[in-house]
Formats: structure tokens, C-alpha cells, sequence
């Protein structure tokens, strides 16, 4: 008897994953001033081809910007053209962190910290 293959259970995977996918890729931005707004990105990276979303990462309790940004552009070709294009660029006197988005393999934070006992 042999196990599952090595692709079994893959189907979740979202489009915008894959080195030469030519579907659409997902751009993470940090380093943001915390006054960026989605439009204001949306602009900025649309000089490099089409935007497919814009999501400005913000703090539950208070609403504010964390500092950080997606951006899923529908032309993986012209993502990399913007990562190349904006990677140390300045934006509101603050020089932009641009790459490829990373799978967020594993938990989320929280826990940590001493036990209570």
C-alpha cells in the first residue's frame, strides 16, 4: 500500500502562488508610512501594470495602519517589475520594503510569554 502523493491535497493553493506563474502574484510592502491609504498604493503601483487588490494592514483594537501593506497585481510579470521598480523607493519620507509575499505557513503569533503556574 502507498501513501497520498505528493501533490494530494494541494488544491487550496491560491492562484497567485508558483516562481513562474504567470497568474496573478502578491506583493508584500512594509515600511509604510501609517498615513498610506489603499488608493494611494493602488496609484502607485498601477504605473506598473493592473491592480487586482489593495489591503493596508491595520491594528484591531485602534484602526491604525501597521505599518505594512498587500498588493495582488493580476501579471506576475508586472509584479516583479514593481518589487524591482519600488524595493528602497521613498514614500512619505519613509523607504519602502517590496517583495513577493510569503506563505504564512504555521500558527499566528500570541501565546509565548511565562506560564502562570
Amino acid at each position: 500500500m502507498t501513501g497520498p502523493g505528493p501533490d494530494e491535497g494541494r488544491a487550496f493553493l491560491e492562484p497567485w502562488r508558483g516562481e513562474d506563474d504567470e497568474l496573478s502574484k502578491k506583493i508584500y510592502i512594509g515600511n509604510l508610512p501609517f498615513s498610506s491609504t489603499e488608493d494611494e498604493l493602488r496609484a502607485v503601483f498601477e504605473r506598473h501594470g493592473s491592480v487586482e487588490s489593495v489591503s493596508v494592514i491595520t491594528d484591531r483594537e485602534t484602526g491604525r495602519s501597521r505599518g505594512f501593506a498587500f498588493v495582488e497585481m493580476e501579471d506576475a510579470s508586472a509584479a516583479d517589475d514593481a518589487i524591482r521598480a519600488l524595493d528602497g523607493s521613498e514614500l512619505g519620507g519613509r523607504s519602502l520594503r517590496v517583495n513577493e509575499a510569503q506563505d504564512r505557513r504555521g500558527g499566528g503569533g500570541g501565546g509565548g510569554g511565562r506560564s502562570r503556574y
